[in-house]
């Protein structure tokens, strides 16, 4: 191979490198947009982040409650036994 054969891989080498760090820094201002948004509806919903888990875990068990509930009031000869 040839010097500039080895140079010509070289600075493809290093073009496709910029082209992934520039892919990166876009996609990470992306998420970071995301995290934003997410932050603000959180807010406007009332929760902190670090209670995020402690409040899914309460809207699951709310809503088990509420499909218990509703099967409760449907009349046991509507429902099917496939």
């Amino acid at each position: 191979m040839t010097v500039e054969q080895q140079l010509a891989q070289i600075k493809k080498a290093i073009d496709k490198a910029r082209d992934m760090r520039y892919r990166a820094e876009a996609k990470l201002e992306e998420l970071e947009n995301q995290k934003a948004r997410l932050l603000i509806e959180l807010e406007e919903l009332g929760v902190k982040p670090e209670d995020l888990n402690q409040e899914i875990q309460k809207l699951e068990i709310e809503i088990e409650r509420s499909l218990k509930e509703t099967w409760e009031l449907i009349p046991k000869e509507l429902i099917s036994n496939d």
